[in-house]
């Protein structure tokens, strides 16, 4: 959750200095570099939208994970250790080190989530021309 934060805080942040930006651009007696100013400001502005409008569909999922449940069935949430990766079913933002033990965070969407989505413990899984047995 702390990184999804970061995150959010950096798009505002940006997206305050956007606003500064394009209210305090005075208009000069170059007329066109004063436009494509605002409109590239315009575009950063959309661009940073975008990304507030994926965190806080990260933040939506991140809500819906409770760490209280356990499960043989792998659903989102889940803790996946295989005999190739560890995967961490939640939101795809890649390799987590945690005491010298590396996870991958992906989310359900992803080709690896959708394929671990609903196995069991000691499954065989399809994924890259090759087959992954969960161990966890």
């Amino acid at each position: 959750m702390l990184f999804v934060e970061r995150q959010h805080k950096t798009v505002i942040d940006i997206i305050e200095l956007n606003k500064t930006s394009l209210f305090s651009e005075t208009k000069s007696s170059a007329g066109d570099k004063h436009e494509t100013g605002r409109a590239m400001l315009q575009l950063e502005m959309e661009k940073a939208s975008q990304q507030l409008t994926s965190i806080n569909q990260m933040k939506e999922v991140l809500s819906k994970i409770s760490t209280e449940n356990t499960s043989d069935i792998v659903c989102l949430g889940s803790l996946i250790l295989t005999s190739k990766e560890n995967y961490y079913l939640s939101i795809s933002i890649g390799k987590i080190t945690i005491n010298n033990i590396d996870y991958y965070a992906v989310s359900t969407n992803s080709p690896i989530g959708q394929q671990l989505l609903g196995k069991r413990v000691k499954s065989i899984i399809p994924f890259n021309n090759a087959e992954i047995s969960s161990t966890y």
